[in-house]
């Protein structure tokens, strides 16, 4: 009886054991689940952390992917690893690679001899070699942009099989990197250290840091863009007001005549410029021209244009012979498909005249009353001429031709550059000369301030809400 007892009493101990030795177990394999996901979060954390040590860094975009190839095989324990990017023609090409990544395709014999350098000319080869999108794992993912994870890569036939065994593949994962819409390329590691094979959580995990490398690609490119952006717009404010400094800071001291000029670039800097400079014998020089473009580099030309200009003007008695010299100077430093138009007038004030020479510029107006309480009449004045630049000189000292014209008391001279004319409003019409001619022959009584205002409120009555598309300068000049 004694031995029945002692048996039940075993057999109800051993039941009570086999369940909590399974609750042991499972309490192993949970903790050891938790382990592992508290390394994948590290892992994760001391990426993010790579990242952002990155960006703070200011590396460049090249810097950048090599640091994102370097933290991958540290946070995956991956023997190596690549970023491949698309290239403009649409193939796939690798830009940042570490430890032995193999090549896309077979190397040939010539290569294979030359492995000596092993993990250099391995990166040399990947960084020569393209592909087509869609073209193996590499390329699938960057059609698909899916990530793809081969974990027994040794029994895939679609791996490309190297002769070399550093070069051979035992497991593999490929993501792309990828933020909102912005594909910045495809990630790839491979071969865990020792025997081990990638599995689903580390194909999470490199999932997870693709998403993190394709933020810091994006804050850093953004980054870049405003540092470039404060550059740029200190260059542009440099520019701005350089371009200030050499347009005229007062109107000229002429009796007999009266100036007002105005200047609006279309952007930040222009390319159009208004001068005045005096000349031997009493008489006045003035020049509106305009370089074909905007922006710095049309800002930059118009400043050689007036330096030269103002050095051979004195030189010269006839504005024909001016505009020949200074073609002949500037076409050294004009590039092709730039050019500038440009009128020259010489006001005499004793001779009561305004000699013309016009490169391919906008026609000058001259208003008048024809006698006291008569009709005033607005006339553009027209000759013939080419824009600086734009022919050899020989052609354009052909087409260039003087013009005198009487410059009398009670005459108003407006000299202005396409910007006024073509003006546009909503619908696209412009603002052309003859309205212009109508408004100078209302205001013809007025200063040449008051004129202008009048001019430029008509512009932009007539533009309403149209943005203004090209630079605009306006020079007016009455005898009085």
């Amino acid at each position: 009886m004694f031995w029945f007892i002692l048996i039940g009493l075993l057999l109800g101990v051993v039941a009570m054991l086999v369940p909590l030795a399974r609750a042991h177990r499972a309490t192993d394999r949970a903790e050891e689940e938790n382990q592992k996901l508290a390394k994948d979060r590290q892992r994760l954390f001391d990426f993010m952390h790579q990242m952002t040590e990155a960006l703070g860094e200011g590396l460049s975009r090249q810097e950048l992917h090599q640091r994102i190839v370097h933290a991958s095989i540290l946070c995956t324990e991956a023997l190596s690893a690549c970023i491949f990017e698309q290239t403009e023609r649409g193939t796939m090409r690798g830009i940042a690679i570490e430890g032995l990544f193999p090549p896309h395709r077979p190397l040939s014999d010539e290569l294979k001899g030359k492995l000596g350098t092993r993990a250099k000319f391995i990166e040399q080869v990947l960084k020569a070699e393209e592909f087509p999108v869609g073209d193996g794992i590499v390329g699938r993912v960057a059609q698909t942009r899916q990530g793809e994870l081969l974990v027994d890569a040794a029994a895939d036939q679609r791996l490309v099989r190297h002769d070399d065994a550093a070069l051979a593949v035992r497991s593999v994962i490929v993501v792309p990197l990828l933020f909102r819409d912005r594909f910045f390329g495809v990630l790839a590691v491979t071969n865990p250290a020792g025997d081990q094979l990638f599995n689903a959580a580390d194909f999470t995990l490199m999932q997870s840091l693709a998403d993190q490398a394709a933020l810091a690609l994006y804050n850093a490119e953004f980054l870049h863009l405003q540092i470039e952006k404060k550059q740029l717009d200190l260059d542009l404010a440099i520019a701005s007001g350089i371009q200030q400094m050499l347009l005229p800071r007062r109107m000229p001291v002429l009796p007999g005549l009266e100036f007002d000029a105005r200047y609006a670039a279309a952007q930040r800097v222009g390319g159009d410029l208004y001068d005045f400079f005096h000349l031997p014998d009493s008489r006045l020089g003035v020049v509106v021209a305009d370089v074909s473009g905007k922006g710095i580099a049309a800002s930059l030309l118009m400043a050689i244009c007036q330096t030269n200009l103002r050095q051979i003007a004195p030189r010269h008695t006839s504005p024909v012979a001016t505009l020949i010299e200074l073609n002949r100077v500037l076409s050294v430093d004009i590039h092709p498909g730039l050019f500038i138009t440009l009128l020259y007038a010489i006001i005499d004030v004793a001779a009561g005249d305004v000699a013309f020479a016009r490169a391919g510029h906008e026609l000058p107006l001259r208003v008048r009353r024809d006698a006291a309480g008569g009709p005033v009449h607005a006339e553009f004045i027209g000759s013939d001429g080419m824009a600086l630049g734009m022919v050899p000189g020989e052609t354009f000292d052909a087409s260039i031709e003087a013009r005198v014209e009487a410059f009398l008391p009670g005459d108003v001279l407006v000299l202005y550059t396409d910007g006024l004319t073509e003006t546009a409003n909503e619908d696209g019409k412009e603002f052309s000369g003859a309205r212009l001619a109508d408004c100078v022959r209302s205001l013809h009584d007025r200063t040449p301030r008051e004129i202008n205002d009048g001019i430029l409120e008509a512009t932009q009555r007539f533009a309403g809400d149209a943005p203004q598309r090209d630079d605009l300068t306006l020079c007016t000049i009455a005898r009085r």
